[in-house]
C-alpha cells in the first residue's frame, strides 16, 4: 500500500466562493494536508466550486463518482455541516450514499470535541458512493483542517476497499501491520497535533465567513432555482410532504421537443454487415460500388440461334447446327460464318458469334437420325444487324459503378439485396440499428397474461407489450425488461442492468407528480443523467420525458444511453412512441427524414378541439373513391382509453382551439400504418 496513489476531489460548497474563489481558504489548507501529512498517497485531480445549491451539489458529486473517467477515490466536501438555515451539505450528500461510514464520522467528531464543545455543532456525513469515499467537512479552514487530519490515515485503507481490492490480501498481518503502516499508534491517537485553541468555531455556521455574515445550508430541497434554469426531479427520501407540487420542468412545444431529441440522440454507428436476409431495414454507411460486370458475359436475350453475320447482312438460307449452349456454365466452341449455335435466353454467346436469331424467325429442316437433335435449320432473316439480341458485357451495370448510395435505406420488397448480390457485393458498411429495453414501472402492474382476477388497485401491463410489437414491428430488436417496483434502489439497478443491454430504454409510467413517480429522480440523481425535457405541450402525453445517461461500454470507452419515460396511460404510451421515441430510433439508424410519414388528408366528420394543447389524434385514414385520402376518429380520445387505439393508422395533427373543425377541412396526418382502402 506504501506506493499506492489515491484521486482526491474537492468540492467546495460556498455561494460566495461560487461567485469570488479569491474569498475561499479551504482549499490552500486541505492541499496543504494532503501533501504534507497523506504519506505520499494522494493527488488533487479537481476543485470544484458551487453554490448552496443541493441539486448542484449531487451533481457535481455524482459525475466524479458514477462516470469519471478514471476512478476518483476521495471527495472531499468542505462548507454546509453546520447549522445555519442554509446548511444542507449532509443532507445533499447522505442521499447518494449506497453505504454509509459511521465509524469516520464518530473519528471526526471525537477528535474535534477534544478541542471544544461546540464540534457537537457541527454534522459530519462519510460514505461510499460507487468506487469512492465521500466525507463531509466544516467550511471553516481550521476545522476542516482538524477533521480531515483525524482520519486521513486510515482513509488509503478505506479507499482501496471501496476501489474492489481483495480484503483478505489487504489484511494479511492483521491490525498491528495495518496500524504501522498507516502510521498510528494502537488507542486510536493520531500522530498529529490539533494545536489547541479554546474558544474555536468549529464550522457550525459553516465557517465559509468571507466577511458578509453568511451562513450556509439549503432549507427546502423541493426547489432552489426557477424551474426553467435548473429543473430537478423531486428527492423521494424527503418524503410526499416536500415534493413539488408542480412539475420543475418547463413545457416545450412538440417542436421544441424534437430539436432536443435531435441535438441530444447520439451519432449512429458504422457497422459491418453481410448482404443476407438480416440487412433489410439498415441503411447503407457509404457508397457501394459494382465489383463485377452485369452481365459478366456476352448473352442472349431470347432462345433462338448465334449466327455470325456477313457483311451484306444476309442470313436467309439453311445452316448446320454445331453446337448448343445453354444457361448454363460450360465451354462452348468458336463459331464460324456459315455454322449456327441453338442459344437458350440467357445462355453465353460462343466466341465469334456476332448476333443471334429469334428461333421464331426459323424452320427445322432436317434431324439426327436418332430424331433427338436438330440438323439443319432454315433462317428466314434478312438485313440482319451485328448485336441483335444480345446483352453485352456491362451493359446493365459495370465495374466500379456506384450502384447505391450512402444513406439509402435497404428495403425487403425492393431490388437492393438482389442488385448487391448481382454484383458480387458479400459485406456493406452500414449503420446499427440501436437495441431497445421495454420497462413497465409501478407496484400497481402485472402481467398482462397473468391467470386468475385482479386484485383491487392492479393493471394489467398492456403497455409493455404494445410498445414492443410496435419497435418490432419498426424493424428494431427488443429487450423485454419487466416490471419495476416502485422503489428507488429497485429502479436504479433495474436501469443501470438494461443500459449494460440496450442503446434506447422506454419506461411507461411513474413520470407524473406523485410521490411513487420516481423516473426523474432515478435519472437525475441516481444514474447522473440530464432530463433535457420533462412536459410537452401535447395531448395526450403531456408528462412525456427525454434523458440521456453518460455510461461506460464494455471497452471503457464513454457512451450516451438514451431513455424515453413515456406516460402511463395506454394511448399516451403507443402516441409518444412514434411521435418521439421513434425519431431518436431513426436518427441512430441513419434513417432520413426521421418520424413518421406525414401526409394531408380530409376530415370526415366535425371533430372537437382541446381548447389549451395541440392533439395528437387517433384515426384510421383510407382513400376514397375520389381518390382523396379520408380521416376518420377512432372514438374516445381519453389518454387511458384503450380501445382509442383499435384500427388506428395515424395520428392526426390537431390545432388548440374552443371551435371544432369541420367535416371536408383538410390537416395533416402521421401514418403509424398502411393506408386503407374505402371504410
Amino acid at each position: 500500500m506504501s506506493n499506492t496513489t489515491l484521486r482526491v476531489a474537492l468540492l467546495i460548497v460556498s455561494t460566495t466562493a461560487s461567485k469570488d474563489p479569491s474569498t475561499d481558504a479551504s482549499q490552500a489548507v486541505l492541499n496543504e494536508v494532503l501533501e504534507n501529512e497523506g504519506g505520499g498517497h494522494w493527488n488533487l485531480v479537481d476543485t470544484k466550486i458551487v453554490p448552496d445549491v443541493v441539486t448542484q451539489i449531487q451533481r457535481q458529486i455524482m459525475l466524479w463518482a458514477d462516470i469519471a473517467a478514471e476512478t476518483i477515490n476521495l471527495i472531499i466536501t468542505t462548507g454546509g455541516t453546520g447549522f445555519a438555515v442554509t446548511d444542507n451539505t449532509p443532507e445533499a450528500v447522505s442521499a447518494l450514499l449506497h453505504k454509509p461510514a459511521p465509524g469516520l464520522v464518530h473519528g471526526m467528531l471525537s477528535a474535534s470535541l477534544n478541542v471544544t464543545p461546540f464540534a457537537m455543532m457541527s454534522r459530519p456525513t462519510a460514505g461510499v458512493r460507487n468506487k469512492s469515499i465521500i466525507i463531509t467537512l466544516p467550511g471553516s479552514p481550521k476545522g476542516a483542517r482538524e477533521n480531515l487530519q483525524a482520519i486521513l490515515k486510515t482513509l488509503p485503507h478505506a479507499c482501496l476497499q471501496a476501489a474492489g481490492m481483495d480484503s483478505r490480501t489487504l489484511h494479511v498481518g492483521g491490525v498491528k501491520k495495518l496500524e504501522a503502516e498507516a502510521g498510528i499508534r494502537s488507542g486510536g491517537s493520531q500522530s498529529h497535533s490539533h494545536g489547541h485553541q479554546h474558544g474555536h468555531q468549529h464550522g457550525h455556521s459553516h465557517g465559509h465567513s468571507h466577511g458578509y455574515g453568511h451562513g450556509h445550508g439549503h432549507g427546502s430541497l423541493v426547489r432552489h432555482t426557477a424551474p426553467i434554469s435548473n429543473p430537478m426531479s423531486n428527492d423521494p427520501s424527503l418524503g410526499p410532504s416536500r415534493r413539488n407540487r408542480e412539475s420543475p420542468y418547463p413545457m416545450l412545444s412538440v417542436d421544441d421537443a424534437l430539436s432536443q431529441i435531435k441535438e441530444q440522440t447520439p451519432q449512429p454507428e458504422i457497422i459491418t454487415s453481410k448482404v443476407d436476409r438480416s440487412l433489410p431495414g439498415h441503411v447503407l454507411a457509404e457508397d457501394v460500388q459494382a465489383r463485377e460486370n452485369v452481365p459478366a458475359f456476352r448473352a442472349s436475350i431470347v432462345d433462338g440461334y448465334a449466327v455470325v453475320v456477313p457483311k451484306d447482312g444476309n442470313m436467309k438460307g439453311i445452316f448446320p447446327v454445331v453446337s448448343v449452349s445453354h444457361a448454363s456454365p460450360g465451354d462452348v466452341e468458336p463459331l464460324k460464318e456459315g455454322e449456327i449455335t441453338r442459344i437458350t435466353t440467357g445462355a453465353p454467346l460462343p466466341p465469334g458469334a456476332t448476333s443471334v436469331i429469334m428461333v421464331e424467325d426459323t424452320i427445322l429442316k432436317t434431324m439426327t437420325e436418332d430424331g433427338k437433335e436438330e440438323k439443319e435449320v432454315e433462317i428466314l432473316a434478312d438485313n440482319v444487324q451485328e448485336g441483335e439480341n444480345i446483352r453485352e458485357v456491362g451493359s446493365d451495370i459495370k465495374t466500379g459503378t456506384n450502384i447505391l448510395r450512402k444513406g439509402e435505406q435497404i428495403s425487403a420488397v425492393g431490388g437492393e439485396i438482389g442488385l448487391l448480390a448481382a454484383v458480387g457485393v458479400a459485406e456493406v458498411k452500414t449503420y446499427r440499428k440501436p437495441i431497445i429495453g421495454v420497462l413497465s414501472t409501478g407496484d400497481e402492474i402485472v402481467q398482462h397474461d397473468r391467470p386468475g382476477d385482479l386484485q383491487s388497485g392492479e393493471v394489467r401491463d398492456t403497455n409493455r407489450i404494445t410498445l414492443m410489437s410496435a419497435a418490432q414491428e419498426c424493424g428494431y430488436q427488443v429487450i423485454d425488461l419487466g416490471i419495476a417496483a416502485d422503489k428507488p434502489g429497485t429502479l436504479e439497478e433495474t436501469l443501470r442492468d438494461a443500459m449494460r443491454q440496450v442503446d434506447l430504454v422506454i419506461t411507461t409510467g411513474g413520470v407524473s407528480m406523485g410521490e411513487l413517480d420516481l423516473l426523474k429522480p432515478t435519472i437525475e440523481r441516481s444514474l447522473g443523467g440530464t432530463i433535457h425535457f420533462g412536459r410537452v405541450a401535447m395531448k395526450p402525453g403531456k408528462p412525456t420525458t427525454f434523458a440521456t445517461v453518460p455510461v461506460k461500454n464494455n471497452t471503457g470507452e464513454r457512451v450516451t444511453k438514451v431513455i424515453f419515460s413515456l406516460p402511463g396511460n395506454p394511448a399516451s404510451a403507443i402516441v409518444t412512441f412514434h411521435l418521439f421515441a421513434l425519431p431518436s430510433l431513426h436518427q441512430m439508424s441513419g434513417i432520413t427524414p426521421v418520424g413518421l410519414t406525414k401526409v394531408p388528408v380530409i376530415l370526415a366528420h366535425d371533430f372537437a378541439l382541446d381548447k389549451v394543447r395541440p392533439e395528437y389524434h387517433r384515426a384510421i385514414v383510407s382513400v376514397g373513391k375520389d381518390g382523396n385520402l379520408i380521416a376518420a376518429s377512432t372514438g374516445g380520445q381519453r389518454s387511458s382509453k384503450v380501445g382509442s387505439l383499435r384500427g388506428a393508422n395515424s395520428l392526426l395533427c390537431m390545432p388548440s382551439g374552443k371551435e371544432p373543425l369541420k367535416k371536408g377541412t383538410k390537416v395533416d396526418a402521421l401514418l403509424m400504418g398502411g393506408i386503407r382502402s374505402e371504410l
